[in-house]
């Protein structure tokens, strides 16, 4: 595989590792903003492991065209008070982790403030997590819609919940409830930055992609 490539990404809440994976190892970083939005996707979902075993978080959302409404379009639906539920289950899954109360202030404002647009909270994130990781990069929204981009990896639906993702194979690492439960891989970026805080980057670096 070349080291230079582009990667074509669908936007993502608190995305998986594999997701920033690429997003570390790919020259250029595209993220799909015109695509009709699909369902049950990590567009708006993350998933994150607690004491029960493996929880997903899903942010609500509103389709204000309904089945013909583009990602870019997407609202959050503030009324059903998300926020609050997602950061105790943070707390609750990973107050006991090495590095949580080193970077929840950097992340609690995420679950504080409301925000309208779907695709512009997702972003705000991903940057903070990217700044925090050590991630030093520019990400391009795509300007119009193309079912099969050339000169890019397509990955909008690769990584998705519904799929295995076997592009490569994730590294092990601590997690807070491995005794108990398991290891589980292709989690949240967030389980491995409050489990292994500054050798995020490390664990993510040292995956060979393949495109």
């Amino acid at each position: 595989m070349s080291k230079q490539f582009s990667v074509l990404l669908s936007t993502a809440f608190l995305p998986p590792i594999q997701w920033f994976v690429y997003l570390l190892k790919a020259e250029k970083v595209l993220i799909e903003n015109f695509e009709t939005y699909p369902k049950q996707t990590y567009r708006n979902r993350c998933e994150i492991a607690t004491a029960n075993g493996k929880q997903v978080l899903t942010i609500p959302v509103i389709k204000i065209f309904g089945n013909h409404t583009k990602t870019n379009e997407i609202e959050i639906a503030n009324d059903e008070k998300w926020q609050i539920r997602h950061w105790r289950s943070l707390v609750a899954a990973y107050a006991n982790s090495p590095y949580f109360l080193y970077y929840q202030d950097e992340l609690q404002p995420f679950f504080l403030e409301e925000y309208i647009n779907l695709m512009e909270f997702n972003l705000c994130i991903i940057k903070s997590l990217m700044a925090i990781i050590g991630i030093y990069k520019s990400i391009e929204l795509t300007d119009t819609f193309e079912l099969n981009p050339k000169n890019v990896f397509d990955l909008r639906n690769e990584i998705t919940p519904k799929r295995t993702f076997d592009h490569f194979h994730l590294p092990t690492y601590y997690q807070v409830f491995e005794e108990k439960n398991g290891f589980f891989s292709g989690l949240s970026i967030i389980d491995l930055l409050f489990n292994m805080g500054p050798e995020t980057f490390d664990v993510l670096n040292s995956v060979n992609v393949n495109c």
